[in-house]
């Protein structure tokens, strides 16, 4: 007999399996946790000036205001290890202290915090804070020129400065000079930053909207100088994260100050005013670069030179050149980076860091280059594709770009466009997807109940990607049942400690942890059956159905890394019940599965993809309407392909956003934003997206991951804004460098032409 896979659920397009908690209410983020005592609220005074030092404080008035139980303030909300302190530590591992000091060290940090029974009267008494602050002069990047500092190292591991290959070649027949520049932006996630905390002497027990668990709990340990034993986080559904969460920030500890200084539960959620503060944003770049090729479209030069602010005392640089470094083959590559301490609220990751702001930048100067040699843009890209690393020389493990550029051309119709209307122009634009992918050490485990419940448990979260779904598959693959035979327990620092969400990473290196628990699990029972099968072979497959065992005997090698589907049977399967085979005081079996750097192969790993996209542009207003996106990817094996398609559509229409509409924009004198609100930030919304779809080419990659999926979060906004703007100047002539392009942007160029 053969083993029927056509019900194995392993990269099917499953519902979330978390979905009917969410719709219903049932799934609890943060803010709507509750202890055995009721929370007492926290709200932040937030500083008027970007750096300084507190001169006065007055407290008094508040402190008497009705339902209030504490102001805290440096002078009295106690000990904590000084922020960023000690060097030795990660960005991520190191103090958050604040409330700690009176230096302010940027606009719209914490000067109090207000804790009372209600938000209302936690907000009326901050109003009664008075604070003095003697102000300086903050110090801001405002040209590429000020940015003078090499960098460490780079965001992702890259190195602040790479050179390869000789600048003096025969390929420089057409050149181009171009500066690029793009804006702040902020991750904007569903749900603000917020925690509640409780104390009880020893104990510190947290829930907070965080995207890795472990590393959050040493952060808390070492900016309270506690045992990591006494500290316990929890965060079982977190409504996005985009990078803002990987680390902890002021609602966390401020949620702890207060609990550890009142002895009960205490809540924060910043407002979406306090999140643009508190929370990290994107810095603003400015991208200059040289590219020439020859005659045949043959590229000789890239060069890419970034300049991006780094807020002070937090150290993340961004590797703006990445995809400079990896894309296209050429004679001679230069990329360097360079910041400036600034003062301003964190700079961290954002989505697809790098290579999101990146990609706007390069891939529009490669569109600009192929025009200027006369040759197609796809064509050119196509033409230039490199057979190795362009840098470091090693194999790429898979590279598929070359497919995703001629295969996504013909199923979008590249250059086929349809009949503009009067006062319309349409254009055409792609852009090629680039983004480096990781195993990071993770931990998971699975548990085997006597009626055949299978329990998945990691400290792993679930940032509204589907982590809870993707390894229910993973698990019930594993054993060919079915979902609801699954169980998955994330997001408590209790379970595996695994790599967190972030960086797309997650779910190839969980996800081939919980692989490797559950082989292990199948060798156990495998162990168990050979006391009533002492001829059975190692490759028999085994089957979960219920409290039932069956078991397959193959005639096939079953240790090659492929999906089972050609399993044959010498003879008929057989049944056993768990409960005959293992003792019932072994229930549940249990069996942990770990992956580290050495599961993955030291050769060059990327993701790919291309993007197209067709626009529609105004020429009596400089309107742009998207009509499609579209892109198809390579990402190794797809887990599932419903919730790998959402993350890649909601990059897509994130990248839009970047191309048309998102910026923050500074005021220069006092370090603050001019729209900290979703009122002027812009967030592309549904009127200013069209048809968005996508085609994955999938090919597993081993070499990448033990479960041969490979990184897919980031893959989505990659190169999405570039191919738009490429669509606006094949429609226009017009090439727009700053970024968002805006319809005065349009309507300038369009006049200048």
């Amino acid at each position: 007999m053969k083993i029927d896979t056509s019900k194995n659920v392993l990269g099917k397009p499953k519902n979330r399996v978390d979905g009917v908690l969410k719709v219903t209410g049932h799934a609890r983020y943060a803010a709507e946790q509750q202890f055995d005592e009721k929370a007492l609220v926290g709200w932040l005074v937030s500083s008027d000036t970007a750096v300084g030092e507190i001169t006065h404080l007055s407290t008094e008035k508040a402190e008497k205001a009705e339902g209030v139980h504490a102001v805290l303030t440096y002078k009295n909300a106690g000990p904590l290890k000084p922020f960023s302190k000690p060097a030795s530590e990660s960005r991520f591992t190191q103090s958050r202290a604040v409330l700690n000091e009176p230096h302010i060290r940027h606009f719209g940090a914490p000067v109090a915090l207000v804790i009372a029974d209600t938000l209302e009267q936690a907000r009326y008494a901050a109003s009664l804070v008075e604070y003095t602050i003697d102000a300086k002069s903050p110090d801001l990047l405002l040209s590429s020129e000020q940015a003078t500092t090499v960098p460490d190292s780079l965001d992702g591991g890259f190195e602040a400065d790479v050179e390869s290959g000789n600048r003096e070649h025969d390929k420089k027949a057409v050149e181009i000079e171009a500066d690029y520049t793009t804006p702040s932006q902020i991750s904007a996630a569903m749900e603000p930053h917020a925690t509640i905390a409780n104390f009880d002497g020893e104990k510190l027990s947290v829930y907070t909207s965080v995207q890795i668990i472990a590393s959050a709990v040493e952060a808390l340990a070492v900016t309270f100088e506690l045992d990591e034993e006494n500290i316990e986080v929890k965060s079982p559904f977190i409504g996005g994260g985009f990078g803002s969460k990987l680390g902890l920030h002021y609602d966390a500890v401020l949620a702890c100050l207060g609990a550890r200084y009142l002895k009960r539960p205490v809540k924060v959620v910043l407002s979406r005013r306090q999140v643009f503060y508190n929370a990290p944003h994107r810095g603003h770049s400015f991208q200059q670069m040289h590219l020439s090729c020859d005659s045949d479209g043959l590229i000789g030069d890239i060069e890419h030179h970034s300049a991006m602010p780094k807020a002070k005392g937090y150290e993340f640089a961004e590797a703006t050149g990445a995809g400079a470094r990896v894309t296209y083959a050429a004679e001679f590559i230069n990329s360097t980076h360079r910041i400036k301490d600034a003062d301003t609220p964190l700079i961290d990751s954002t989505r697809s860091p790098g290579d999101a702001i990146g990609s706007l930048a390069f891939e529009s100067a490669i569109d600009e280059l192929a025009l200027k040699a006369g040759i197609d843009p796809l064509t050119f890209r196509i033409k230039n594709l490199p057979e190795v690393h362009p840098v470091s020389g090693k194999r790429f493990t898979t590279h598929r770009l070359g497919d995703c550029l001629q295969e996504g051309a013909q199923k979008f119709g590249w250059q086929h466009k349809p009949a503009p209307k009067p006062g319309k122009l349409i254009g055409h634009g792609v852009a090629s997807a680039m983004r480096m992918n990781v195993l990071v050490p993770s931990a998971a485990s699975i548990s085997l109940d006597s009626n055949g419940k299978l329990t998945v448990r990691s400290d792993m979260t679930d940032i509204g990607t589907g982590s809870y779904t993707i390894l229910a598959q993973i698990a019930a693959g594993a054993f060919h049942s079915q979902l609801d035979s699954v169980d998955v327990q994330l997001g408590d620092s209790s379970l595996p400690p695994s790599c967190g969400s972030g960086g797309s990473f997650g779910a190839a290196s969980t996800g081939s942890a919980l692989m490797k628990a559950c082989e292990s699990l199948k060798k156990s029972l495998k162990k168990a059956l050979r006391q009533k099968l002492p001829n059975l072979t190692p490759e028999c497959e085994l089957v979960l159905e219920g409290n039932t065992l069956v078991v397959y005997e193959t005639d096939v090698d079953t240790h090659t890394k492929t999906d089972v589907d050609t399993h044959t049977n010498s003879s008929e399967p057989q049944r056993f019940l768990l409960s005959e085979l293992i003792d019932k005081d072994d229930f549940p079996l249990t069996e942990v599965g770990e992956v580290s750097e050495d599961d993955t192969s030291e050769d060059e790993q990327y993701s790919c993809g291309a993007h197209f996209v067709e626009v529609e542009v105004d020429t009596h207003t400089g309107e742009v309407r998207l009509k499609r996106q579209y892109g198809i990817f390579s990402a190794g094996k797809i887990l599932n392909e419903k919730t790998a398609s959402s993350q890649i559509k909601g990059g897509m229409v994130w990248g839009a956003g970047y191309a048309l509409t998102e910026a923050i924009h500074h005021h220069t004198d006092s370090a603050s934003f001019i729209n900290p609100d979703f009122g002027e930030y812009h967030i592309a919304v549904n009127r200013d997206i069209a048809e968005v779809t996508l085609d994955f080419l999938e090919t597993p990659d081993y070499e990448a991951s033990p479960i041969g999926a490979k990184g897919i979060g980031e893959l989505g906004i990659t190169g999405a804004g570039a191919a738009i703007t490429n669509a606006i100047a094949d429609a226009t002539g017009v090439r727009i460098r700053e970024f968002p392009i805006t319809m005065d942007k349009v309507m300038e160029g369009l006049q200048n032409k």
